[in-house]
């Protein structure tokens, strides 16, 4: 990608951090969220922190590679313009939750979430309650997320194996935007963690790095 787009999404970001939200330090920040119902939210706390210092030697985007976590039932979250869910198991969102969370997209934040395996079902369940009208929707390879910095011609990579299932990338949108995007059967933040924990290849941990990367840059530009 060629400098002087990164410079237009740079100030994109700083536009969009100094009308919608604040970061208690300078640069770009991933928040975790947290939430109820007794699933692992916290797993492998290291995965943000490689992704944005993968981010901060790759691009020219100012990064504050530092882990950090929001309680869902928190008005914290709207001092990060994105949030990060995973974990393996169950996801219950309260009413107040649901309408903070709906208030949060609605004023532009974007939420990322990766299924490390045991969070599908929960998540569409409680993602439903924030979007009544709508539900997932696969999206196509040729969608600018899969192309942002790095091209991943057929979506999403596979990093960790599941149930034997391709690798699949959906969406909930405000009106043409892309708000909430969701990895299912391809667990790239596995790839974010530090080696020692899984022991992935080189190349696996790079590929996910790279689509990390992806995330980022769109949510960012658009």
């Amino acid at each position: 990608m060629k400098k002087q787009t990164l410079k237009i999404i740079l100030i994109l970001m700083a536009l969009f951090c100094a009308n919608l939200y604040s970061q208690s330090k300078s640069g770009f920040q991933i928040a975790r969220l947290k939430y109820s119902g007794g699933g692992d939210w916290y797993n492998d706390p290291s995965a943000e922190v490689n992704l944005l210092k993968f981010v901060q030697n790759e691009t020219t985007i100012k990064v504050n590679p530092e882990y950090v976590f929001v309680d869902v039932s928190s008005n914290d979250i709207f001092n990060y313009p994105f949030l990060f869910i995973t974990g393996h198991g169950n996801i219950v969102l309260s009413e107040s939750e649901v309408s903070r969370l709906k208030l949060y997209l609605e004023r532009g934040g974007f939420i990322y979430i990766d299924d490390d395996y045991g969070i599908d079902k929960p998540i569409r369940r409680e993602t439903k309650k924030i979007f009544p009208n709508q539900n997932f929707v696969e999206l196509p390879f040729n969608h600018k997320i899969y192309h942002a910095f790095y091209n991943f011609e057929y979506g999403p990579p596979k990093t960790h194996e599941h149930n034997n299932n391709p690798p699949q990338g959906f969406g909930l949108f405000i009106g043409k935007r892309l708000a909430v995007y969701y990895t299912y059967e391809s667990n790239p933040s596995d790839g974010w963690v530090d080696k020692e924990v899984y022991n992935d290849s080189d190349a696996k941990r790079l590929e996910a790095l790279k689509f990390g990367t992806n995330i980022i840059i769109y949510s960012l530009s658009n």
